[in-house]
């Protein structure tokens, strides 16, 4: 009998379970060492540790599939439940469950179909939340101060936006440099995000009043930081308006739908920061214009309508003439009829007085002083009683008074006090008006001496030009030239005699000339020929 068909067993050999184990570990990597698997994505766990576990499945089996710390890190694209993905690493086995299982060192979509699937599930997830709402959204500042820009410092982008913000109108850009694809990417734009939001109104660094978020073109992959949905949270939740500039025109981000404003490009989103500092200028300088004109020919309408109206109103000496004349009329009449009417009184009085006897005066002055007596008698107790009634309402009337003039004093005063602070505050802007004035003037003063200075002919001298003079003044052709019995050419630092025919140069030393005086029969002579 072969020992080899021993049923019962007795002389095979008696392992360990950890020989067992090893030999099976070594089987499994010998024979498949660095494999690549499709699958999809089933329960995901990610402990303290940072390590990360999940299963690859398809319709029959499970392969379970573990990812270091280190190799997490790594990952651009982290695995979710219901993704499908090709997964690269080595597969091996762990003794502890006496399993098999995948390490895991790189994880990609299979396809970007997968991609766009899961892209769109995360767009409705949070458009449920209402993260891209448009009432949510604020208006872009018109011409913000200080613009905040998150984006890689070392890339095309910044200097694109730094140079269209030069060109249309220069401002205070502050910028935070992040990675823009990557696993970096997303926490390190969500953290700068957040960072401008955070900065303090009037602290050592100005708060911007705009924060743009640039990037390049890419594809899907290198753009999926800005799909991942811290970086939207962040977008939402701040309180700076955002404008995102994330690829080309057609490449559309998760944060373009959570931004305040979309820009198709980085040099479009600085276009739509700032206003055109030329058309600005422009513009004022026609709304100056059309306002001096309306205000002119407002002046203009009142003129010539106060003129029309003093035409209508005549001559002063045309409306008092009537009534001079009419005064001189009854004047002339006035004495013919006073002599008239002493006449008249006259005869009618002597009639009366002819019946006037002494008699009868004494005895109406008899009755008159009877009934002043009268009088007198009812008369005497009324003056006291009402003396001290005027004395009573005298008494109150000057406490009235009194009051009345303390109230009066007091608001004087008040009066006094204002009026004082408000021509003290007068007085120190008329203080300032002068030297404000001044100021402006002496500034256009140095801007058109500049100017001038600039477009002067000495300046050109300096540039390699120079100016021919002859007896008779400038010289502007060869013709005139050869014709002259010597010629005097000027440069920026001298002037050279010169005499046509080989007669020989001399030079001036090299010192500063006045300015020769400008003729009216010659008008060039400030300028001369340059050539």
């Amino acid at each position: 009998m072969d020992l080899l068909d021993d049923e019962s067993g007795s002389n095979a050999h008696d392992y360990t379970v950890s020989e067992i184990s090893g030999a099976v570990k070594r089987v499994i990597e010998g024979e498949f060492g660095r494999v690549r698997v499709r699958g999809e994505v089933g329960r995901v766990s990610m402990p303290r540790s940072g390590h990360m576990y999940f299963d690859l499945k398809d319709d029959r089996s499970v392969i379970a599939a573990v990812s270091w710390k280190g190799q997490v890190a790594k990952m651009a694209v982290r695995p979710e439940e219901g993704m499908e993905v090709i997964a690269t690493g080595k597969l091996t086995t762990f003794p502890g469950q006496s399993k098999y299982q995948l390490i895991v060192d790189e994880v990609e979509p299979a396809g970007a179909g997968a991609l766009m699937a899961m892209l769109e599930a995360r767009r409705k997830q949070l458009a449920g939340e209402g993260l891209f709402d448009a009432a949510h959204k604020r208006a872009i500042p018109w011409l913000p101060q200080v613009i905040g820009v998150v984006t890689s410092p070392s890339g095309a982008v910044i200097r694109d936006i730094l140079h269209r913000l030069r060109e249309r109108f220069p401002r205070h850009v502050l910028i935070w440099p992040v990675a823009v694809q990557g696993q970096a990417c997303a926490p390190e734009v969500a953290r700068a995000i957040r960072g401008f939001n955070a900065m303090k109104p009037g602290g050592p660094i100005p708060r911007p009043d705009l924060i743009i978020v640039a990037r390049g073109g890419g594809s899907i992959e290198d753009l999926w930081g800005f799909n991942e949905e811290a970086v939207v949270r962040a977008a939402f939740d701040s309180e700076i308006p955002l404008i995102s500039a994330v690829g080309h025109e057609t490449d559309t981000t998760l944060i373009d739908y959570a931004s305040d404003r979309r820009a198709p490009t980085p040099t479009a989103a600085a276009e739509m920061a700032v206003p055109v500092r030329a058309e600005l200028a422009s513009w004022l300088a026609e709304v100056q214009a059309r306002m001096g004109r309306a205000a002119r020919g407002r002046l203009e309408q009142r003129d010539q309508r106060l003129r029309d109206l003093s035409r209508g109103l005549g001559r002063p000496e045309t409306l008092t003439q009537p009534a001079r004349q009419r005064f001189d009329m009854w004047a002339d009449r006035l004495g013919p009829a006073l002599r008239t009417l002493v006449l008249r009184k006259g005869t009618r009085f002597a009639p009366l007085s002819a019946r006037i006897e002494p008699r009868l005066l004494r005895q109406f002055m008899a009755n008159e002083s009877r009934r002043l007596e009268g009088f007198a008698g009812r008369l005497r107790p009324a003056p006291g009683a009402r003396l001290r009634r005027a004395q009573s309402d005298l008494d109150m009337l000057a406490r009235r008074l009194q009051a009345a003039n303390a109230r009066m004093i007091t608001e004087a005063q008040r009066r006094n006090r204002e009026g004082g602070a408000q021509l003290t505050a007068l007085a120190a802007r008329l203080d300032r008006l002068p030297q404000a004035k001044i100021e402006a003037l002496r500034e256009r003063l140095d801007r058109l001496d500049r100017m001038r200075q600039t477009l002067g002919y000495t300046e050109t001298l300096k540039r390699g030009y120079a100016v021919v003079r002859g007896p008779d003044g400038v010289v502007t052709s060869a013709e005139v030239a050869g014709k002259q019995p010597g010629l005097e050419i000027e440069f920026s630092d001298g002037r050279l005699a010169v005499i046509p025919g080989g007669g020989g140069t001399s030079a001036s030393p090299a010192k500063p000339k006045p300015k020769p005086t400008k003729k009216k029969s010659d008008p060039g002579a400030d300028q001369g020929s340059l050539f």
